[in-house]
């Protein structure tokens, strides 16, 4: 059992690249001290379609077997990424390959580099295909609704054990370069089979990797070489051109810097990007204007439920400049009639969350308005997902969300399974304590549907959870889009 599973995985290595041929014995003899084995039998069987997940789960019910781990999802995933690190090839050699493919073209380098990082296994396709994943059409376009099912649940164990572990500060977070061939812990995911890109961005050491939960196509992580605070400001900018000139056919972004409205690690600056055009680049400017000193750069508002000012030009380095002047207006912005406030109490509130591409041959920055004051009655924000719709989304609104893509909480599986019995047995929603906070949405859209049944339901209910994420876009948005809040909005303009 243990040398067929063993020969396979060194052929799945083989086949797809991650292993040369060359190197079979000696990535075998790897294996095999990893299982305490000292023999190593050939045997005769099916190499022609090996499916990893179930060759890792093969070796890794052997390795619980003889007491090498414990036989739970955290130990198994930490030793996992152990067997996947004797296939891989060294960083050196995988950043070698990927400058090669480069002067290709950068996309060249970009599609070895994200194959490599699933046949890894550091993606996990078998577990990112889980998630559910659609689209709801709104008045602001198409938006992308996912349910994230690709993260592993702690079990108690490896819960106790995370929290008895001994306190590390190595590496300082999930994003910091000493990731790469980390060994993890139960509180600290194992990231052997994880290389890094180097990259230069604003005459600075970064990498580039790809997010292990992939939210969307090649969605990948722009991270700084040093483990400092993220901050929205006039380098901000040219870090996120400097990226996009190195690879044309990417967005790159940032969240926030502020809490609430921020991203949700705040502590390490960092970019998010990938190879896929999101709802949000492709709403028309609704409203043009000019800024004095900058006629040379295209500027407008994007007809999107957030607040959005797009930028466009031939010269990155004008985007540039009036970008700064649009984030140093903002930061010191008022506007009580708006309820928009710079700072109170000392505490600013006014920030940005940035999104660079190109467009055709044209540099394009859009500039997200964002504003995290609260109130009594909006405790966690007033820019925020509501109360009202926390029975879908309580959580930040983040780059990804603002660009219009829906992450959304993995219990909603579940509860909307629950909520197809209830609706469509006629039960009542309130007397089911899971399902009770969705009763008021429920009811409410309801009435729409006469002709409920087995076979429109789920349907039904997708667009209707596409719907409250508009809303809560609407509600992150510090300008509404109506007549009053357009004006609102033109009074910013008009202080630029």
């Amino acid at each position: 059992m243990l040398n067929e599973a063993i020969k396979k995985l060194v052929q799945y290595g083989i086949q797809t690249g991650l292993t040369p041929e060359c190197e079979r014995i000696y990535t075998t003899n790897l294996l095999l001290d990893l299982f305490h084995e000292d023999e190593y039998q050939d045997t005769d069987c099916d190499l022609s379609l090996i499916v990893l997940e179930d060759v890792l789960k093969e070796l890794l019910d052997e390795a619980c077997s003889r007491g090498i781990i414990e036989d739970s999802i955290v130990y198994r995933d930490l030793f996992d990424t152990k067997l996947m690190n004797c296939l891989m090839p060294r960083p050196s050699q995988v950043q070698s390959e990927f400058w090669k493919r480069y002067k290709e073209s950068p996309k060249a380098a970009t599609e070895y580099y994200y194959k490599l990082s699933q046949d890894s296994d550091y993606i996990r396709r078998y577990r990112v295909c889980k998630d559910m994943k659609w689209t709801v059409d709104t008045d602001y376009g198409t938006l992308d609704i996912t349910i994230n099912l690709s993260k592993p649940e702690k079990d108690p164990k490896a819960i106790a054990a995370a929290r008895n572990a001994k306190a590390s500060s190595y590496p300082k977070c999930l994003l910091c370069m000493e990731n790469e061939g980390y060994a993890g812990r139960t509180n600290h995911p194992a990231r052997e089979n994880h290389r890094i890109i180097p990259i230069t961005v604003n005459d600075s050491s970064w990498g580039f990797q790809y997010s292990p939960y992939v939210y969307y196509n090649e969605h990948c992580i722009v991270l700084n070489g040093e483990h400092v605070p993220m901050k929205i400001e006039k380098n901000t900018f040219r870090k996120l051109f400097d990226f996009v000139k190195l690879f044309p056919h990417y967005f790159l972004g940032s969240n926030a810097d502020l809490p609430i409205v921020g991203g949700s690690i705040l502590s390490h600056d960092h970019f998010q990007g990938g190879h896929y055009t999101f709802a949000m680049a492709k709403a028309p400017v609704v409203r043009n204007f000019v800024v004095e000193g900058f006629e040379d750069v295209a500027a407008g508002i994007v007809k999107w439920p957030l607040s959005v000012i797009r930028l466009q030009g031939s010269d990155e380095n004008r985007i540039i400049e009036l970008a700064d002047h649009i984030l140093k207006t903002w930061r010191g912005y008022t506007d009580e009639d708006a309820f928009i406030y710079a700072e109170t109490d000392g505490q600013p509130h006014n920030t940005i969350t940035p999104i660079a591409r190109m467009h055709g041959d044209l540099y394009e920055l859009d500039l997200t308005l964002r504003n995290n004051i609260t109130t009594g009655e909006h405790p966690l924000g007033v820019y925020h997902p509501h109360a009202e719709l926390h029975h879908i989304k309580k959580e930040n609104i983040g780059l990804i969300e603002v660009m219009g893509l829906a992450v959304l909480p993995s219990r909603l599986k579940d509860e909307l399974e629950l909520l197809t019995e209830y609706i469509l047995e006629k039960k009542d929603i309130r007397s089911n304590e899971t399902l009770q906070k969705h009763a008021d949405w429920v009811e409410g859209f309801l009435p729409d549907y006469p002709d409920l049944n087995p076979d429109n339901i789920d349907g039904i209910l997708k667009q209707e959870v596409g719907k409250v994420f508009c809303q809560v876009l609407e509600d992150a948005g510090v300008y509404k889009c109506t007549e009053e809040g357009m004006n609102a909005f033109g009074r910013f303009i008009a202080a630029l």
